[in-house]
């Protein structure tokens, strides 16, 4: 069977991550986003699975392939040009991602099946297309029931009594919404709906091929079901992902390496004695991380591979990517740090080195930087010594 993973977007609102990492790759764990999709499609039998790339689409290539790792075929539609001798993205719309691949050569001859690459989830994708060939449909979302006080946050899928869908509200007002189904990006689709796609034109599946079909009164479904959907669409929910993993609410994603201690995972030869260091779980320690003594770590929290936490430094309900280190005393409280940024749970940003802060939060690979008084309580005030 076939599907369509939507991995073209530039994830602005995921940024600063996104600037060197498109958002399907973004990890949980040290797992990209979209292997987690492969793993669904493949349980449901999907294993021919187009991905229409753009930006970093090496990034995205480079680690999938061909797919074979992975127990399905891949193959990629790039969507932009080369500028200089630069590949240069331009996406064309999530339709338009589909046309283009279907006027190359048609693809998609019977049901298949389409997926944002952002969110995780844990659906049971064969009941869906069941239901959607049941019901004649030529296109189906899949919605997710939410509280009504939640629906401000989403876009919502307006239906009859029978699931014809009749209209859609973009984040409505609580008082407004019409439903509590909102749309989750994942949808089922007969070939005849690339038909209703202009070729070579940017075309949304949300913004334009969707109200087309209302509006012709096509048969065109939504389909309610309860399950694990994780949107990653800004960096807090990426917050929320991480934090979910680790305290064990999000269930189809399992935590890696080894638990050393009640709540406490590591990876491979992590560099810490325990005896002089205050570590309180849930938290992930990446392989060949260093943890000095006198530090201290309370979760959930994660701290990726190949980082150094230096002596006296406090992380709390914090993200550190892989090779960050933090230097001698610092306070992360609430906070994202990805290379050079530091980023707190609402998603703004701080470049520390823009700021000439970067001798507190560098590469771990770099020579460590020798730190004054002053500095240290510079960035003891910027980071949120009152744990704000």
């Amino acid at each position: 069977m076939k599907a369509m993973i939507l991995a073209a977007g530039k994830g602005t609102r995921v940024r600063p991550i996104t600037y060197t990492i498109p958002k399907p790759m973004i990890p949980i764990l040290q797992k990209p986003v979209m292997e987690f999709l492969l793993e669904v499609l493949r349980q449901h039998g999907f294993d021919q699975i187009m991905v229409n790339v753009s930006h970093l689409a090496e990034e995205i290539e480079s680690y999938f392939r061909d797919g074979q790792r992975f127990g399905v075929q891949i193959a990629y539609s790039f969507e932009g040009r080369i500028v200089d001798g630069n590949l240069v993205g331009e996406a064309i719309g999530s339709a338009g991602g589909m046309r283009k691949i279907q006027d190359f050569s048609p693809f998609f001859d019977d049901t298949f099946v389409v997926i944002c690459g952002d969110a995780l989830i844990d659906l049971d994708l064969t009941t869906a297309v069941k239901w959607h060939r049941a019901k004649d449909s030529i296109a189906t979302i899949i919605t997710k029931p939410v509280p009504k006080e939640k629906v401000s946050s989403y876009g919502v899928v307006v239906t009859d009594d029978d699931g014809r869908v009749k209209a859609f509200q973009e984040k409505p007002k609580v008082e407004e919404a019409l439903s509590t189904n909102i749309n989750t990006g994942i949808y089922i689709f007969e070939p005849e709906v690339l038909n209703y796609i202009p070729s070579g034109v940017e075309y949304d599946i949300g913004r334009d091929l969707f109200p087309k079909l209302v509006k012709i009164g096509a048969s065109f479904y939504a389909l309610p079901m309860e399950f694990e959907w994780v949107d990653i669409g800004k960096v807090p929910d990426y917050w929320r992902a991480i934090r979910g993993v680790l305290s064990g609410s999000i269930k189809n994603v399992q935590i890696p390496g080894q638990e050393v201690l009640p709540g406490i995972y590591t990876g491979l030869n992590v560099d810490i004695n325990w005896d002089r260091v205050d570590i309180i779980g849930p938290v992930y320690i990446g392989g060949m991380t260093r943890i000095e003594d006198g530090a201290k770590i309370i979760g959930p929290a994660m701290i990726g591979p190949n980082c150094w936490i230096c002596s006296d430094t406090t992380v709390e309900n914090s993200v550190i990517f892989e090779w960050s280190r933090l230097g001698l005393g610092v306070r992360l409280v609430d906070k994202l740090v990805f290379g050079r940024y530091c980023v707190d749970k609402t998603g703004a940003a701080i470049d520390v080195q823009a700021a000439a802060l970067d001798w507190l939060i560098t590469d771990a690979r770099q020579t460590p930087p020798v730190q004054t008084p002053i500095e240290r309580q510079a960035i003891t005030e910027l980071l949120g010594s009152n744990g704000n």
